[in-house]
């Protein structure tokens, strides 16, 4: 591969990047599934920013900055990636099951299905984060369906990200991906269904307020308390409203409640866990196995015990 790829997109991005307050840490060759070349950047807040304070992005050799309508939502990515990136974790995420996770791995962009499905693919993977370096994990082969692929701008990192991310959520939440020490890649279906033409808005979890509220707390627990060791977490991230099906907004006046309820310390639209949250430890270890269970088909438990006859 030519560096004129990552070099033509540098300057682009560089220029997006310093306008979302950020800066490009360092840039290089890749590939992608199919082995054509891509661009792979880390982005922090400054140059000087430490790795595991960075985020990856990577583009394929086919991404035009040019061309019409991909700027803005370029540009709307980079801003809320400058603000993940002031999280302790800038990659972890909590799931409403209580499962704490972080991201690793992902081979952007899509690809075509070898199998002959006619869906595009990336690959992944997620690990359990409970601040107890949990060998658990699972890596993940999602799938977008060519109809689905028509309402996305471009099957890119920044395109795609946020709905791919939720869609891995929503699935350990129904106890469909299996958290093991070692394993094969396993499914996670992008279909319409989660997605509204009408409204042109992603639904991934139906939730009400009271369960909003459980979801802040347990993110501030994980991200900010355990994980961050207190330090501030962004409480009003898109991504996690999309994934809940509500909006910032809504999530910072939620947060400010909690807030005077004692259990979050807010500045802004980041918050951090409050020593009185933090006395909550055993509940919130007791939803992490619960939902931990979860995730272990109950057909393999038969199976490993002889109780079948598959």
């Amino acid at each position: 591969m030519s560096a004129n790829l990552v070099t033509a997109l540098s300057t682009a991005l560089a220029a997006a990047a310093k306008e979302a307050g950020l800066a490009i840490v360092s840039s290089e060759e890749g590939s992608d599934f199919g082995g054509r070349p891509t661009a792979v950047f880390r982005i922090g807040l400054s140059p000087d920013t430490a790795a595991e304070q960075t985020l990856g992005l990577e583009l394929s050799e086919d991404f035009d900055f040019h061309r019409e309508g991909l700027l803005p939502e370029m540009t709307s990515h980079l801003r809320e990636e400058a603000k993940r990136l002031r999280n302790p974790r800038p990659s972890a995420a909590v799931t409403m099951a209580g499962l704490p996770i972080i991201f690793t791995d992902f081979q952007w962009p899509f690809h075509k299905s070898t199998s002959g499905a006619d869906t595009y693919i990336v690959h992944g993977v997620l690990h359990v984060a409970d601040g107890t370096d949990s060998p658990l994990h699972a890596k993940i082969s999602a799938s977008m369906t060519v109809t689905f692929a028509e309402i996305v701008a471009a099957p890119e990192q920044p395109y795609a990200e946020s709905f791919i991310y939720n869609a891995v959520r929503k699935t350990l939440d129904q106890g469909q991906l299996e958290l093991l020490k070692s394993g094969n890649r396993q499914p996670v279906p992008v279909t319409t269904r989660y997605y509204s033409r009408w409204q042109k808005k992603f639904f991934f979890t139906d939730t009400n307020e009271e369960s909003r509220k459980g979801f802040l707390v347990t993110k501030a627990f994980w991200l900010s308390g355990i994980l961050g060791k207190l330090q501030p977490v962004w409480i009003a991230d898109p991504r996690d409203a999309q994934y809940l099906n509500t909006t910032p907004e809504e999530l910072q006046k939620m947060a400010a409640e909690l807030a005077t309820a004692g259990l979050l310390t807010v500045t802004d639209d980041f918050a951090a866990a409050t020593p009185a949250l933090m006395t909550r430890e055993p509940e919130f270890r007791a939803r992490l196995q619960h939902a931990l269970d979860a995730t272990k088909p109950a057909f393999n438990e038969e199976m490993r015990a002889g109780h079948t006859n598959m």
